[in-house]
């Protein structure tokens, strides 16, 4: 049996040696390797912190204390030792381990997270209710009191909420730990003075310079007393490790470090040390992403996230990556670049995605007119706005997810400035294996409550290419397009018209010449979901007819095709890759409404109003009710007027009872 399948816990992991613990971390490498291998999942960021997370483990105990983490991505080792081994094998799958920190798996997680810069403040907000409690560690009163740790990584760090909760943790009267993981990437290279400030400290301290300013620092802290017999207590190795010129110590947290991140009787010993100081601290510790696998060391960012994959070590070494097809990523990358040619006007920008995003590709054909700004999406899109207001044409490329933490620049800078900002939506609508923390399931309904917007949707290559020069000529506000983490698909044409403000494109043309053009039901529908809308009414054949439109307005709807259809008592299937609480369909009910016309007959088939959890992208359409086989069911009830059919949503807790089952 191995040491891994019988870990459970900080209590399993506290009874092994560090010799054994460094077996351990041999096989947690194994396992995530090979699961990854062929399943696909975060790679490079786990294989970095094996050792730090059982240095934690080995002497905090978790089940008790409060271990937050930032992004989440870096949890599968924590995962593994807490019991969840069983679960990898079905990773990112229903019934399997989630690929973010997951509650219901486990009391070990304490959030779901997936959006970075949230730990620090998480952890101060447990931190003060612990205290209030009368429940957190306390050297003189509580020593056996609960501790909180939370781990940061060296790009989210400089997130703007991490600067508040680093401003804020500076005023705790009580232990804190934070954990700085620096392993010089995010998802890629972090960017930014902050980083640039990071790469000089792992080059320039020497132990002369960090002792000589150890004690210095300790009388200017908050705490200084208790701090300096801390400083007194330590090894000659701790003592040099504390240093002034550090960063943190601006905002009022001891700061200790750079310590090696692999190296496991080290890490002990300072985190020992660390636990028992009635302050908040950092601990700076360097780690390597993907530590143990050559290739993701030298490619973390290829393998911060890769599909399945296979390595040939035959000749050399070979690495060939599971292909899907031409992703709408790809394609808006070569679509940018056209762009960019003909309109030297045009500049982008993305967020600590370029290769999730495809502007990677933009900044090395046009570096001085694209940008990647670090995790920071309010700033990128303030500076977006600015950009516009000199007179160029910002297109901002971000994950629909993480769109939300710059909402309020949207409203603010842009919208109610009349500035015209286009944002270029990834991974919009249900995202596969990265589940709840990643769906991009409510841009159109924040969006669209913002005047002069003009909000598009992508359903092939075409279109997409179609909608981005829409944009780029639309200068009465803030316009976005929107599409998924897929391939693009073929099935409609090689070309696509333009894009006329507010007006719908009819897709099918099986039944247009019946006497009047009336047709049976009418879909509607908004981005990607017309090609199954397509695919649907094809295999309905002759029996029902059936016309398909690509929406392709949010907003300004098409109020003049939905007169037209629901005049006449043509039933509407409305379909989107979105949240049904405030989407395209909700857009059509409004535009009915405002009509006077009677709007029972339309259906509406949408993300529904629960939380779908990490599988894959096919079964979470399926499970949505906005598949090819769920547009049949909900076309045939719309004919015959027996209403639109339910969707089943499985929560994880079910997920994994019907796996065991």
């Amino acid at each position: 049996m191995s040491a891994l399948s019988r870990m459970n816990g900080s209590a399993d992991v506290q009874k092994l040696s560090v010799e054994q613990l460094t077996d351990l971390a041999a096989e947690i490498r194994e396992a995530i390797i090979g699961q990854v291998s062929k399943t696909g999942g975060h790679l490079a960021p786990n294989l970095g912190v094996v050792e730090l997370t059982l240095a934690l483990h080995h002497v905090f105990d978790f089940s008790y204390d409060r271990l937050l983490f930032d992004v989440g991505h870096q949890c599968y080792p924590h995962k593994l030792v807490t019991g969840r081994y069983p679960l990898l094998s079905k990773l990112r799958s229903a019934g399997g381990m989630a690929g973010f920190p997951e509650p219901l798996e486990s009391p070990y997680d304490l959030f779901r997270v997936g959006h970075a810069g949230t730990g620090i403040s998480t952890a101060v907000g447990m931190a003060r209710g612990d205290q209030l409690a009368g429940e957190s560690f306390d050297s003189r009163k509580r020593p056996n009191g609960r501790r909180v740790v939370t781990i940061v990584g060296d790009a989210s760090i400089a997130n703007g909420v991490a600067m508040e909760g680093l401003n804020n943790a500076g005023t705790l009267k009580r232990q804190m730990l934070v954990i700085l993981n620096d392993n010089g990437m995010s998802i890629s290279k972090p960017q930014g003075a902050l980083a640039g400030y990071f790469d000089r400290v792992r080059v320039s301290h020497t132990y002369a310079d960090l002792k000589r300013n150890a004690r210095e620092v300790i009388r200017h802290l908050p705490g200084g007393g208790l701090l300096a017999d801390a400083y007194h207590r330590a090894g000659e190795m701790t003592k040099a490790l504390i240093t002034e010129d550090s960063w943190f110590e601006k905002f009022g947290l001891l700061t200790v470090g750079p310590i090696d991140g692999h190296d496991l009787p080290t890490l002990i010993e300072f985190l020992a040390e660390a636990k028992d100081i009635d302050r908040p601290i950092v601990l700076h510790v360097k780690t390597i992403k993907g530590k143990g696998l050559d290739i993701a060391e030298d490619d973390a960012t290829t393998f911060h996230s890769p599909k399945a994959f296979k390595v040939d070590r035959s000749e050399g070494c070979r690495v060939e990556l599971k292909s899907d097809g031409r992703s709408f990523t790809a394609a808006y990358a070569d679509a940018m670049l056209d762009v960019m040619a003909r309109d030297e006007k045009v500049v982008t920008c993305t967020a600590a995605m370029p290769g999730g995003t495809g502007v990677d590709k933009l900044i090395e054909a046009y570096p001085d007119r694209s940008w990647d700004v670090g995790i920071c999406e309010s700033h990128a899109l303030d500076m977006m706005a600015g950009m516009a207001k000199t007179g160029f044409k910002p297109f901002f490329a971000v994950y629909s997810t993480f769109l939300q933490r710059a909402f309020d620049q949207a409203f603010q800078e842009v919208a109610l400035q009349g500035l015209a900002v286009r944002l270029c939506l990834d991974r919009a609508g249900l995202v596969g294996g990265d589940g709840a923390v990643h769906h991009g399931f409510c841009d159109v309904s924040i969006l669209r409550t913002l005047p002069d917007a003009a909000l598009i949707a992508a359903i092939d290559e075409p279109s997409l290419r179609a909608g981005l020069e829409f944009m780029r000529t639309y200068e009465e506000g803030l316009s976005s397009i929107r599409y998924p983490r897929d391939s693009v698909s073929s099935l409609v044409a090689d070309s696509c018209p333009p894009f006329e403000l507010g007006k719908a494109r009819r897709l099918s043309e099986r039944h247009a010449d019946l006497d009047d053009d009336r047709p049976d039901v009418a879909v509607l529908a908004f981005g990607a979901p017309a090609i199954d809308s397509l695919r649907a009414a094809e295999a309905l054949g002759d029996d029902y007819a059936v016309a398909v439109f690509d929406a392709r307005f949010a907003k300004p709807i098409d109020k003049g095709l939905i007169r037209d259809l629901l005049s006449r008592r043509i039933p509407i299937v409305t379909v989107e890759d979105h949240s049904i609480v405030g989407g395209f369909g909700a857009a059509v009910i409004e535009a009915a409404n405002e009509l006077g016309l009677d709007a029972s007959g339309v259906t509406r088939l949408g993300i529904p109003d629960r939380w779908i959890y990490h599988d894959s992208r096919a079964n979470q359409l399926a499970a949505a009710g906005i598949d090819e086989h769920s547009i049949r069911a909900a076309v045939r009830a719309a004919a015959s007027c027996d209403g639109p059919p339910s969707a089943e949503v499985v929560s994880p807790a079910d997920q994994h009872a019907r796996a065991e089952a």
